[in-house]
């Protein structure tokens, strides 16, 4: 139930306090009851809300200084004047370029005037460093599951080179349903965590922007994997409400924010925590009827696995779980995996974890350990010299040709069109809200100059096989470098100084942090 204990920092990143935490509800604090009428634990009790109790959050920072309006920001001299507006135009109009691109956009996707011929030709889909097979590219169309499909076509690798598959596809959308409803209790226990903040706690706010989405990290798919396992496709197929998850989506955030509500009036009122859990109960049952509707019920019974392989040979598994299909078909030892980050903010070869971040109750809690961007681009090429594939995290709406499949810095030429350039750091850019992780999809290959060093990397997306080369990308070194931000690789692989952060106290970070952003 929330974040596991360790060093907090605050937004300016002090380590504030260390304390060790317990995750038992006896530690948490004890509400006195109001009146005696709350004191019942049945559902009777818990009357629909008046103004009264709503006033419970209404009334909030009492004891803060009353705000007052900016002055500066309203000042006469802070804005804009009618001789600056002529002045600009005058500058404008005085560089025939300006008109010539005015004219251009009129009718194009500016993007088009942007683009740079010369690294379209320099980043050739072709690479010395690849892994033995690849498949067809997936897609998750619309919905934010990029983190579990591209765990997927990780684990599929193993099953189509151990039966020798030509194409196979595991359901995401099993985990999927799963990680919906872990997450909706993990978010109600948050909400019970913070029954005592304020409403307009930064931290409550921010949950409640986002009770539960689509998007997850590495940690939360080992989690999923180790406690569900997983099925092939052809068990639990895409429904509509998996590959365009927008109302469904919509749908589950407001029952989680109404029961946000509930939760906070009788936490208020003196009830018990084990009063707030028995009505979460209530809860997760309306949450799993919508996902069993929407998505459909995961498989209750052993299934069979039946398939020709290349050879034509037929095959044919009966009384498979999803626990035991994970373990006798993939084999892949998501335990000994470790999560390699580069946040230039903080320091490195230390652990780190994100306030409130999680998915299932109990599970292994996110830590990642920070390290050099080099380090991630060196420990990334061992792992594809060894034939694995290498899943990854990045900001993947940063330049990025769609077309052409093209990840690089100088794809588009902003200065030739718009006289502007871009110089933020990447740590600035994390500090500033201009960059952080949006998406992750998987290393194939990689191509090494004569001196060993990456020039550019193949990438295998999720958005199915139009542009690139059938829907693989090529990522420039430079782009690796300033929008990449997280690898995931073998402890077999890893050198022991790495290794050993995972003995240090996790470092926690604000649960608003960018690097608790989640793939999508």
């Amino acid at each position: 139930m929330g974040c596991v204990s360790s060093k907090h920092i605050d937004p300016g990143n002090t380590i504030v306090s260390s304390s060790k935490s317990s995750l038992s509800k006896n530690n948490l604090p004890k509400y006195k009851r109001r009146n005696s009428s709350s004191s019942s634990t049945s559902s009777a009790s818990f009357n629909p809300p008046t103004y009264a109790d709503m006033k419970i959050d209404l009334n909030t920072h009492t004891n803060e200084p009353v705000l007052k309006e900016p002055i500066g920001v309203n000042h006469p001299a802070a804005g804009i004047t009618k001789d600056q507006v002529t002045h600009f135009s005058h500058k404008f109009n005085a560089d025939p370029k300006n008109r010539m691109a005015q004219n251009a956009a009129h009718s194009l996707d500016f993007s088009t005037l942007l683009t740079n011929r010369d690294a379209i030709s320099d980043d050739q889909h072709v690479f010395n460093v690849n892994i033995e097979h690849e498949a067809k590219v997936t897609n998750q169309k619309s919905s934010g599951r990029c983190w579990i499909f591209a765990a997927m076509n990780v684990f599929r690798l193993e099953t189509m080179n151990k039966y020798n598959l030509d194409e196979f596809e595991l359901s995401q959308s099993y985990l999927f349903f799963w990680d919906k409803f872990e997450k909706s209790n993990w978010f109600l226990e948050c909400m019970i965590d913070l029954r005592d903040k304020d409403i307009n706690d930064r931290v409550v706010q921010h949950l409640l922007k986002e009770p539960v989405s689509d998007g997850g990290q590495w940690d939360m798919l080992v989690n999923l994997v180790q406690r569900y396992g997983v099925v092939p496709q052809s068990v639990y197929p895409e429904s509509y409400s998996s590959s365009n998850s927008g109302r469904l989506n919509a749908l589950v955030l407001s029952k989680l924010r109404d029961y946000a509500v509930v939760l906070r009036r009788l936490a208020a009122q003196g009830h018990s925590i084990e009063d707030l859990r028995k009505e979460k109960e209530k809860f997760l049952k309306e949450i799993y009827n919508i996902l069993a509707i929407t998505l459909g019920e995961p498989p209750k019974k052993p299934f069979t696995w039946t398939f020709r392989n290349k050879d034509k040979k037929l095959f044919e598994f009966t009384h498979q779980t999803p626990q035991s299909f994970f373990k006798d078909h993939i084999g892949y030892n998501v335990e000994e995996t470790v999560s390699v980050i580069d946040d230039p903010r903080h320091q490195r070869l230390s652990l780190y974890t994100v306030q409130y971040l999680g998915n299932i109750s109990g599970g292994r809690p996110i830590r990642y350990i920070n390290a050099e961007i080099n380090d991630l681009k060196q420990l990334a090429i061992k792992k594809l010299q060894s034939g694995k594939p290498v899943w990854f995290g990045a900001d993947v709406g940063k330049y990025m040709q769609r077309d052409a499949g093209i990840l690089d810095p100088k794809v588009f030429q902003y200065d030739l069109t718009f006289n502007v350039t871009f110089n933020m750091t990447k740590a600035e850019r994390l500090i500033y809200g201009e960059s952080l992780m949006t998406h992750a999809m998987q290393f194939t290959g990689v191509h090494l100059d004569s001196n060993g060093h990456p020039v550019r990397w193949r990438v295998e997306n999720s958005w199915g096989e139009q542009g690139g080369d059938k829907g693989y990308l090529v990522m420039s070194d430079e782009w690796f470098s300033q929008f990449v931000y997280q690898v995931v690789l073998e402890k077999a692989i890893v050198p022991q100084k790495f290794l050993e952060v995972l003995d240090q106290e996790a470092v926690v970070l604000p649960a608003y942090d960018p690097m608790g952003a989640l793939a999508m």
